[in-house]
């Protein structure tokens, strides 16, 4: 297992100089969903089956005209396939560095995997009736569907506040500047599951304009007044991108534990500024991008 979990990080150490780095990406990529699936297997089929149904996402926006809120009903579960298959791919791997007992990883491992499985279903569900799946209670199945929908993002709360809590008081197998890259990745988390928040009590994401509006391509954020799922989009992101970033560091600047600390804790600040830049931008109802 150590030997596993060690490849991700390690494994371009032993590749020959003259190897491309797209055949470089492609070996850590395969050695990453090679340990998810030995250790994470609920987390590795359950992000086979969403990236599945991602793709008929994909067919659906080639073939299908239908459009809701000015873009394809087939756009939003296809956003939400790539970000929850990130998040269980991420979750997967993580979860190999604290020390838990096989029982403990199993238990939070299928909490994820279900609860985002459960989750997607249902935005795919109304996606491909051409109904809204957030902030809607037009009938009685839409306000149960979205209730569900809010318990289920409830519980993996839930289970990121276990994340921050054990990633502070446990030794996790990676170098300290990475665990405190993970530990400060899973408070930004947090942050974005609170923006996720704001968005529930106001029923929309926009501000100073509706929902539906013109917005940036694939995204869809809005350029013509303030959109909250910006800040809530990095925020969600921030568990990736801190403590690769970290990795990058452990692995490039031979400075000291010290300045390394140092470094990844600049990082974060800043990253954590930008965040909450744009979302005081989206509540004063300033575009991201305007058009």
């Amino acid at each position: 297992m150590e030997h596993l979990t060690s490849t991700f990080i390690e494994s371009t150490h032993s590749l020959p100089e003259s190897t491309s780095i797209y055949s470089n990406f492609k070996l850590r990529l395969k050695n990453l969903f090679s340990i998810i699936r030995s250790e994470s297997p609920i987390l590795y089929w359950v992000t086979m089956i969403i990236s599945l149904l991602g793709l008929v996402c994909i067919l659906g926006i080639l073939s299908d005209e239908r459009t809701l809120m000015g873009v394809s009903v087939w756009l939003k579960p296809l956003k939400f396939s790539v970000s929850i298959s990130i998040y269980l791919i991420t979750v997967g791997y993580l979860i190999t560095k604290y020390p838990y007992s096989r029982k403990k990883k199993a238990i939070i491992n299928h909490i994820t995997a279900w609860t985002l499985l459960l989750e997607f279903l249902v935005i795919f569900f109304q996606g491909s009736g051409g109904v809204q799946s957030h902030y809607n209670i037009a009938t009685p199945l839409d306000g149960i569907l979205f209730m569900f929908m809010g318990i289920f993002v409830g519980i993996n709360v839930l289970t990121m506040v276990l994340f921050v809590v054990d990633t502070l008081r446990l030794k996790l197998k990676v170098a300290k500047s990475v665990q405190w890259a993970i530990f400060l990745g899973w408070l930004i988390v947090l942050f974005g599951s609170w923006v996720g928040g704001q968005m529930i009590s106001q029923l929309s994401h926009s501000v100073a304009v509706p929902d539906g509006q013109e917005g940036l391509p694939l995204v869809n954020w809005s350029v013509n007044g303030g959109d909250l799922r910006v800040a809530h989009f990095f925020a969600l992101h921030s568990i990736q991108i801190i403590p690769l970033f970290a990795m990058w560091v452990t692995k490039k600047w031979k400075h000291s534990q010290r300045k390394q600390l140092l470094i990844v804790t600049l990082f974060a600040f800043v990253f954590a500024m930008m965040i909450g830049y744009v979302f005081y931008q989206a509540k004063q109802g300033i575009p991201f991008i305007a058009s």
